[in-house]
């Protein structure tokens, strides 16, 4: 009865892939391997262990006389011996060992794979295919090789593995080869071609192994296209630069171990030959082992290369560092090392500025970049300033002690120019390792330095630069954390210069003091010496004002008030102008006091900021003058209408009087305190806090004195936060004072009314007694006829101040602001404007 072998068809199945679709080869191979099992299996069940071990080893050093593939051999067994999954080891063993030696040629011409590799640099040692994947390879060999005889003996003309190994190795280099190459399709696509030659026959399945190595060939010529383009190309960064060197670095690499895979094949072809007949060795699937690592490689250097098309300077580094965001060991690690390289530029310029105040990026790749038209301006001295008291001094002339002097050639650059306009942060090319917060820090830090350096001519800066370098820590990709320290380090002590600076060396809080004390009317002697020299001038036409005799005032008032005590660098700040006028206006609407102010002060107290003073000193002094003429209406209808006016038929109209000019004196003085104290003095502590601490940049102390000014003059004019209603209780209020001044006018012509009654009397009584002025009779008779009118004025104004009060009294108690409410409280004189709204709108009922 002939045996039958049922596990002979999942075999042929498994080791010769052709077999699955092709019946008759399947059958052929099938009857091959029953025939062996059929005439040696069973005759040499006898051989023991030994024995066929032996046998291998002989035949293996006839193929291998070196021995590798012997100690190969050993290793295997030893590890066959352990494993549990066949039960007749030795039969299997000698079933391999009898399908190797059946051939109708002589038994040493069919090829055993050599199981060792060179492995002459470590490049190859470190990507190495692993014992497994080896055995592997080793096991289908003899079944590759068995199965290449087959297809000689059905004359089927299949290319020799070598030839094709040495055409992949050119397709790894983006070379065509014999019988395989690149083509472009019509979609400018490169595309892999096999040999059409009937004689030369490439199988589905090597087609596809050898598409999935060519794919590093095409990965490398787009990767060595981009580097030499950019070798060539002008203007490329030097960010570019370095993923261009890494790159190189990476291909040369790459260059290293296809030599090796070369001088392997060409080896093992030179000393195989005289044996086998044909070169065996390094074939397909061992070079697919070899190239894996570098698959990834080239698949990561490629992403980077695409993107670096459309990405530049910072941007670059943060398309790279996107890619640390993966799961994948491998990913992770090669974009580090990537961005280690890549980013070695923008952290020289990071140091450079962080730590000198110098940017140098030629190609802009970082990301703070600089208006070089702004780079150094001359300093204007403040004694050639137009205006002013008298020429100016005291802190005038810096000597250049800048070890960089070259760079700054004597010259002062514009303060507010150098601070805001010179440098600019660029978002977009923040890597994204350092973060929004901290590129402000580098920002500020580089700013300051710079500004230090350039505007305030600091000669102790390279003190500053010295702490800041010591105390810096490292600057590098691979720490994060020291990086983070050494920016917070060079921020703090950068912006403790300058706020060192701007206090000590250019005593900004003096000039800060200055402004307070005279546009803000803070030193009350001085405003009211300034008020009474100035009142008559001020009352005339102001076409007719002179800015020399303003001028003269302003020192006089000076001289006579405790103003005099100030520094004479403030007071020579300190100029009366004249503002642009039209026709109508008198002294009082036009003058202003101006406060002069060079760089780099004036980077704190720029343009803006002394038009807000100028528009608080207008309405402060607005008040001021109010203040002054109710008292100076109160001494008259308290004094002079009791001691000069005898007329009892108009006490009570005086009467009223001296109450609605009571209720304009505590409104007015209400008003005042309000702003006096819970606005400007408080807004100015809270400033005043903040330079004592010291803390932040000059931004921030920038923003720190527009803050105060824009909570004074808010709070000041009473500001509404409603849109579209904004000024309306400013406007109320400029009503009341007009108001009042028109009260205060009527006031003066009822008083000269009752004045020349009075006189009129006297001199009546006197005739009696026979003594004669000369007064004419009929004049005193037009001024009866005027009582009523003047009355009806004075009550007219009275009337119109109480109604105003009170809408102002009513809008403030629901004002968003707190102090505004509590200023609406002061100003209901005890809860007076509430039940007199009751009885008006009861009478109006």
């Amino acid at each position: 009865m002939t045996p039958s072998f049922p596990m002979l068809d999942p075999l042929v199945y498994a080791y010769v892939p052709a077999a699955r679709t092709n019946e008759s080869i399947k059958n052929d191979l099938a009857a091959h391997c029953q025939d062996i099992l059929k005439s040696h299996i069973g005759h040499k069940t006898e051989v023991n262990h030994t024995q066929l071990m032996d046998l291998v080893k002989r035949r293996l050093l006839q193929l291998s006389p070196n021995g590798s593939s012997v100690t190969k051999f050993s290793n295997l067994i030893m590890r066959l011996e352990d494993q549990q999954v066949l039960s007749r080891k030795q039969e299997a063993i000698l079933f391999l060992f009898t399908l190797s030696s059946l051939s109708t040629q002589q038994a040493t011409s069919i090829p055993i794979p050599i199981l060792s590799q060179p492995s002459p640099t470590k490049l190859i040692a470190d990507t190495a295919p692993s014992d497994s994947s080896a055995s592997k390879l080793e096991s289908t060999q003899p079944n590759a090789a068995r199965l290449a005889k087959f297809r000689a003996q059905r004359g089927v003309p299949h290319l020799n593995e070598s030839l094709l190994v040495r055409d992949t190795l050119y397709l790894l280099q983006g070379i065509s080869g014999k019988y395989a190459r690149f083509a472009i399709s019509q979609t400018n696509e490169k595309t892999l071609i096999f040999s059409t030659d009937p004689k030369a026959v490439v199988t589905p399945p090597t087609q596809a192994l050898i598409h999935r190595l060519a794919e590093l060939g095409y990965l490398y010529s787009r990767i060595d296209s981009f580097v030499r383009e950019r070798e060539n190309a002008p203007g490329v960064g030097m960010i570019e630069q370095s993923l261009c060197h890494y790159l190189q670095t990476q291909l040369t690499e790459y260059y290293r171990l296809i030599a090796v895979l070369e001088t392997q094949l060409s080896s093992t072809r030179t000393n195989d030959a005289s044996v086998m007949g044909e070169e065996t060795g390094l074939s397909l699937r061992r070079l697919d082992v070899w190239v894996n690592e570098w698959r990834l490689r080239m698949r990561m250097m490629s992403i980077c290369v695409e993107g670096a098309k459309d990405s530049h300077g910072g941007a670059l580094v943060n398309l790279i560092h996107s890619y640390t965001d993966n799961g994948d060991p491998f990913v992770r690690k090669f974009t580090h090392e990537l961005l280690e390289e890549v980013s070695r530029p923008f952290f020289a310029t990071l140091h450079k500025w962080l730590f000198s105040g110098e940017l140098y990026d030629p190609f802009e790749e970082f990301f703070v970049t600089a208006d070089s038209s702004l780079g150094h301006i001359p300093y204007v001295h403040p004694s050639s300033l137009p205006g002013g008291i008298s020429q100016l001094s005291g802190d005038a002339i810096f000597e250049n002690s800048n070890p960089d002097s070259e760079d700054i050639s004597g010259l002062r650059e514009n303060g507010k120019k150098s601070w805001e306009t010179k440098y600019r942060f660029r978002k977009d090319m923040l890597p994204l390792f350092v973060g929004e917060a901290f590129g402000k820090k580098i920002f500020s830090t580089g700013k300051s330095l710079n500004f230090i350096r350039y505007s305030c001519l600091d000669s102790d800066w390279v003190v500053t630069r010295e702490k800041m370098s010591n105390n810096g820590g490292s600057l590098l990709y691979g720490d994060i954390a020291g990086l983070e320290r050494s920016i917070d380090t060079a921020y703090q002590l950068a912006s403790h210069r300058l706020f060192e600076v701007f206090i000590d060396k250019f005593k900004l809080l003096d000039h800060l003091s200055a402004l307070k004390n005279f546009l803000l009317l803070g030193h009350g002697d001085f405003t009211d010496q300034l008020m009474e020299t100035l009142a008559p001038s001020l009352a005339r036409p102001a076409n007719t004002l002179y800015r020399h005799n303003l001028t003269a005032n302003l020192e006089t008032a000076i001289r006579s008030s405790s103003a005099q005590k100030d520094s004479v660098d403030v007071l020579r700040r300190l100029d009366a102008r004249i503002l642009e006028y039209s026709h109508g206006e008198i002294g009082w609407d036009v003058f202003t006091l101006e406060y002069k102010v060079n760089d780099p002060i004036d980077t704190v107290l720029d343009h803006e900021a002394m038009e807000k003073y100028l528009k608080l000193f207008k309405h402060l002094w607005q008040m001021k003058r109010i203040q002054r003429a109710l008292d100076k209406g109160w001494m008259r209808v308290t004094g002079d209408a009791r001691n000069f006016i005898h007329l009892p038929e108009l006490e009570s109209e005086w009467h009223k009087v001296r109450i609605v000019m009571a209720e304009m004196i505590h409104f007015i003085r209400q008003l005042e305190a309000y702003c006096r104290l819970e606005v400007i003095e408080c807004s100015w502590k809270i400033l005043i806090d903040f330079l004592n601490k010291k803390e932040g940049d000059l931004d921030a102390l920038i923003e720190a004195h527009r803050t105060y000014l824009d909570r004074t003059i808010k709070k000041v004019h009473l500001w509404h936060s409603r849109p579209g209603k904004e000024e309306v209780l400013l406007r109320q209020l400029m009503e009341i004072f007009g108001y009042i001044l028109q009260f205060r006018e009527a006031m003066d012509n009822f008083y000269n009314y009752c004045l020349s009654r009075s006189a009129f009397k006297d001199q009546a009584m006197d005739a009696e007694r026979g003594v004669y002025t000369g007064s004419s009779k009929g004049e005193v008779v037009d001024s009866e006829d005027a009582l009523p009118g003047l009355l009806d004025r004075v009550k007219e104004y009275g009337t119109a101040f109480s109604d105003r009060v009170q809408t102002l009294v009513h809008h403030l108690q629901v004002h968003p602001d707190l102090d505004c409410r509590f200023l609406g409280i002061r100003l209901s004189f005890s809860d007076f404007y509430r039940p007199k709204k009751e009885l008006h709108a009861g009478a109006k009922s």
